[in-house]
């Protein structure tokens, strides 16, 4: 398990000063690579081997949104590899320990050159023990699309959607996602199914599915083949 200390910024709260779902989102991310760099295996070891772990899913689920300027625990604990999958967990903790948050996530090791999956080298294994996954409703990776969608007005790849890999951060899929939602949606649970790369200056078609307390949103390239599909649900519980 690797944890950091923290207290929620103004920067990342939304009009009712509660936590954003990006915001904790980048929190969790923040974490995964935190443990990466300080367990000596992160972008600046992986970079020269032509190599990059790259985000199959996310599924995060939100008991409570903190408010500005409450002081919170993030954590992550790996608790599976298996050949060039690593699969993880996270959790955001009040001061008193309830469990605000928690997640689940897949990645793929990744042969940059060749964009092919390789499995874990031993150093890097050696430097994510696992542990037991923690308790939480873990839902399949495919998300599965139904009814009719209504196509909305595409988006440009810009560079401030771009990370060091240079192609559209995990996160920015999501961002993308829910300025599409209706305003009183406020969604407790999240699952991102990432499927393509997007990058600088490649055309996203968004097409987004209402349901019963369900929201998705594919994110499309011109010829309807999905970058990412993200998923809202308003009430998880």
């Amino acid at each position: 398990m690797y944890t950091f200390e923290s207290r929620i910024r103004y920067s990342e709260v939304d009009e009712h000063q509660h936590l954003t779902l990006t915001a904790l989102l980048d929190y969790f991310q923040d974490c995964s690579t935190f443990q990466s760099d300080d367990s000596g295996v992160g972008m600046d070891y992986l970079k020269p081997k032509k190599l990059a772990w790259v985000l199959n899913m996310w599924q995060i689920d939100v008991n409570r949104y903190p408010k500005e300027g409450e002081r919170v625990t993030v954590g992550t604990i790996p608790y599976m590899l298996k050949g060039p999958l690593g699969y993880r967990n996270f959790f955001m903790d009040d001061s008193k320990g309830n469990r605000l948050a928690v997640a689940q996530t897949i990645w793929t090791l990744l042969d940059m050159e060749r964009m092919v999956p390789v499995n874990t080298p031993k150093e890097v294994a050696e430097a994510y023990p696992v542990e037991p996954k923690l308790e939480m409703e873990y839902l399949p990776r495919k998300i599965k699309i139904e009814g009719e969608g209504k196509a909305l007005d595409p988006l440009i790849v810009s560079k401030h959607h771009l990370d060091a890999n240079h192609h559209v951060n995990n996160g920015q899929y999501v961002r993308m996602a829910m300025e599409l939602l209706p305003e009183e949606i406020t969604p407790h649970r999240l699952r991102v199914e990432y499927k393509a790369q997007a990058r600088l200056g490649n055309e996203i078609c968004p097409v987004y599915y209402a349901g019963a307390g369900l929201h998705t949103v594919s994110l499309n390239d011109r010829e309807g083949h999905p970058f990412a599909v993200v998923e809202f649900t308003e009430n998880a519980k």
